[in-house]
């Protein structure tokens, strides 16, 4: 039902991640699970048992509200448990089970902004914002920024909530009147940078925002979370990163960082000083393989993405689908999911960095719901309570026995399975070397530089050549490979060679020397990753 209470719609909760779940989620070939929403954030839904009333619906976005909102840094949300009063054991219980299948955890840190309403009623620590001096407008000392005299009067009509002093709201929005196109449900933390002048930084002494904060990672940590998705990382102080993350890490070394980061410029210095272990590639990849899917971007087009990123390549997380994306099959992106296959494998085996995919990617799921407050846009609401029909079908009551899945589903699970195993199993994938070969076939003639792109991979006697395939038609290619390819990766020329497909697993002859093209046969929507013998 659009817009429905958590009653009538119901809600996931920790306990549905089964050890047969988990089983199943880690046969696609996954190491890390990204639990989204799982710190309490606010929500209009009440729970009674806890004394939680629902918050008012001028700063809550949607019946269930923003999982980036958060209410309390030192609970887990009540709606994802079966008994909300056991809920942190409830998450502590999946974190063991997720262990046990040989997962690690990764759960969300929102470091720039809390929800208006923020309050933990769980913790000792002293609340953010408890001592600010509400007078001033920014103080080191302070939580938050402040506008003194002045009322939170957002730019459209509220209801019966009340702020004042108003606070600078979480996008960097220094008014107390925010539009509806500004993250008026939040409010900013202030980590010692004075926006209004110059941005003057007070990092000494060490600001007291500085220091809940690492607290609060610490708190996770002896939870058993074994990394953070930091959401949107530049916006807070790469010194920050420096100072919190070694801090963890000297107690915690095997966590892992990962930062939403859409400014390429920023990623070295927060991976270098920063202390990041991984960097969003939106920017640059991602949005390139959109281009290249959705026909409006040559193929060749991809390899400026690895040019542009030299030595930081390994630190990036591709990606296709999450959560503030349109769905691959939805109409605003592809409309089939198979139109993103070859794009997984550029993805998944370009370089050695990692790739994710969103739950429900891999069956295929279209966004295309009317779900209440996130409207049909192609995207999963995280805003509203709301079951995907493909990810509702595949738990089936928790038998996640894929029954219910469509042939086509199930293919299509079969074929992302079968790209991420390949990705443990080749260590040409996960530790080669790798060489792009569309210079030398950009005016081939029997390339296809538009809608195909080619490279290669190498680990010791081990070779793959890789072709992706964007276009829906089949494609016959013969791929030039370089001298400096087998200079470079110290492979022998051969004029016929016995070449196994890795993802259909048909064999065949195929030439590998300057001398000559490879010749291959790409069905549309595909690719192949090509493994000869070097020796």
């Amino acid at each position: 039902m659009p817009n429905g209470t958590i009653k009538e719609n119901l809600c996931g909760k920790f306990n549905v991640f089964s050890t047969k779940a988990l089983e199943s989620i880690k046969n696609l070939g996954v190491t890390h699970i990204w639990f989204t929403g799982v710190i309490e954030h606010s929500s209009q839904s009440s729970c009674p048992e806890l004394n939680i009333t629902g918050d008012s619906p001028d700063i809550v976005k949607g019946k269930a509200g923003s999982p980036y909102s958060i209410r309390d840094y030192y609970d887990v949300c009540a709606d994802l448990a079966e008994n909300p009063q056991k809920r942190m054991q409830e998450f502590e219980n999946l974190a063991v089970r997720t262990h046990k299948e040989d997962l690690k955890v990764i759960i969300d840190f929102v470091p720039n902004h809390v929800s208006r309403v923020y309050h933990s009623d769980v913790s000792t620590f002293e609340d953010l914002g408890a001592s600010d001096d509400q007078t001033k407008s920014f103080s080191p000392e302070n939580n938050f920024y402040y506008f003194p005299n002045e009322k939170f009067s957002p730019q459209f009509q509220l209801t019966d909530y009340e702020e004042f002093p108003a606070r600078a709201t979480g996008n960097d929005c220094f008014t107390p009147y925010p539009t509806q196109n500004d993250w008026y449900e939040t409010v900013k933390l202030n980590y010692g940078v004075d926006y209004q002048n110059n941005r003057t930084e007070y990092f000494n002494p060490v600001p007291d925002t500085w220091l809940k904060m690492r607290d609060i990672l610490f708190f996770w940590a002896k939870k058993g979370v074994d990394g953070f998705r930091c959401d949107m990382a530049q916006m807070v102080p790469v010194a920050f990163w420096h100072w919190a993350i070694g801090a963890v890490k000297r107690q915690f070394p095997h966590i892992i960082f990962i930062a939403e980061i859409y400014i390429p410029e920023l990623y070295k210095n927060y991976l270098n000083y920063g202390k990041f272990d991984f960097m969003y590639d939106k920017v640059g990849l991602y949005d390139t393989l959109r281009g290249v899917v959705c026909g409006y971007l040559p193929a060749k087009n991809i390899s400026s993405c690895w040019q542009n990123l030299g030595e930081i390549q390994p630190f990036m997380l591709n990606f296709l689908e999450n959560h503030d994306e349109q769905r691959i099959a939805s109409d605003f992106f592809a409309k089939t999911p198979n139109a993103a296959k070859p794009a997984m494998i550029v993805a998944a085996c370009l370089n050695t960095s990692s790739a994710m995919i969103y739950a429900g990617q891999e069956l295929g799921e279209k966004g295309m719901d009317c779900e209440g407050f996130s409207g049909l846009d192609g995207r999963t609401s995280i805003f509203d309570y709301w079951q995907p029909d493909t990810l509702s079908r595949w738990i089936d009551n928790g038998k996640f026995d894929l029954k219910n899945l469509t042939v086509e589903e199930k293919e299509l699970r079969k074929y992302y399975m079968k790209i991420f195993n390949l990705c443990h199993t080749q260590k040409a994938i996960s530790n080669g070397l790798f060489f792009d070969l569309m210079y030398v076939n950009i005016d081939n003639q029997k390339f296809n530089a538009e809608k195909c792109f080619a490279f290669l991979r190498k680990y010791k006697n081990e070779v793959l050549l890789i072709v992706a395939n964007f276009s829906d038609k089949k494609q016959k290619l013969g791929i030039k490979i370089p001298r400096h390819a087998f200079d470079f990766m110290q492979i022998s020329q051969k004029e016929t060679v016995l070449v196994k497909d890795l993802i259909s697993g048909r064999k065949f002859v195929c030439d590998f020397s300057e001398n000559s093209l490879s010749q291959v046969e790409i069905d549309g929507f595909n690719g192949m990753i090509i493994k000869a013998q070097n020796k």
